[in-house]
């Protein structure tokens, strides 16, 4: 098998077909000095929806994708080769949802109006600052009362704990908020690609690529300096637990609560 990743995802844009064609044209060469190379992986993901404005045909690329394959292999008398995708995003997008409720306002600049949420961004949506990653932005609730330009606050002290635009715009509205009114809540919604929010703790991460080791370092009294490990670096065993799939040899393959592999004591089964 032969990788192609783009790191742009998939798009109809000049440098997508252009890196494709790349792709496909190595891939013939290589073909004809390795034949047993029969197959391809697809990288770089489709989008997923991040507006209501979101316009996607994902059946007219999807068919140019494999017409372009197909039309250079043929030019190279090359089989086209099995092809498969790492759409993860496109996959599980849809399938989380985070919820907030606005517990206060502030007037910052006397322009700026801040609501303020009873979350932070920076811990529960990082990918928002640290990506600038935008999700579908609605209100729960409210639906008819008056809109107004806003920004969005976390309760951290950090400056980058806010959300202030969406997808298709520069701006971002919500119904007028009364404190002595019905509860205002909002959702962020198709947030399930984000991958801690898939994996956990200690679940499995983006790639597979295993957790780190976790150390504690605290500094005693007298100024002397400990460290302790707080959790071993993840196994490949607690990986393929956590996917469902068990050693046969072993039967059980757990995690204890030392946070260590435990094999064939399902007693000591803790949540991961």
């Amino acid at each position: 098998m032969l990788h192609f990743f783009i790191n742009t995802g998939i798009k109809d844009s000049a440098y997508y077909w252009s890196e494709l064609s790349r792709f496909i044209y190595k891939y013939c060469e290589l073909k004809k000095v390795c034949p047993e190379l029969d197959s391809i992986d697809l990288g770089g993901g489709l989008p997923i929806q991040t507006s209501l404005q979101f316009n996607y045909d994902y059946q007219a690329m999807v068919d140019e994708i494999v017409e372009s394959i197909s039309w250079i292999c043929n030019k190279n008398n090359v089989p086209v080769p099995n092809i498969f995708t790492e759409f993860g995003s496109y996959t599980v997008g849809e399938s989380g949802a985070v919820l907030y409720e606005i517990i206060d306002q502030k007037l910052q600049n006397d322009k700026e109006l801040w609501y303020m949420i009873d979350g932070s961004f920076i811990t529960q949506l990082p990918d928002s600052w640290g990506m600038n990653q935008k999700y579908i932005m609605l209100p729960v609730n409210n639906w008819s009362s008056p809109y107004q330009k806003v920004n969005l606050g976390g309760l951290t002290c950090d400056s980058m704990d806010f959300y202030n635009t969406e997808a298709h715009s520069s701006d971002l509205y919500l119904p007028i908020f009364e404190e002595d009114q019905e509860r205002q809540y909002v959702g962020f919604f198709h947030t399930g690609a984000y991958q801690e929010s898939l994996g956990g703790y200690g679940g499995i991460q983006h790639c597979l690529i295993p957790a780190p080791k976790h150390v504690i370092v605290d500094r005693l009294e007298d100024g002397t300096i400990t460290t302790r490990l707080f959790q071993e670096e993840q196994a490949s065993g607690s990986m393929l637990h956590i996917l469902g799939y068990n050693n046969p040899a072993d039967k059980t393959v757990a995690i204890d609560a030392n946070n260590e592999v435990s094999k064939g004591n399902p007693k000591k089964l803790a949540s991961v």
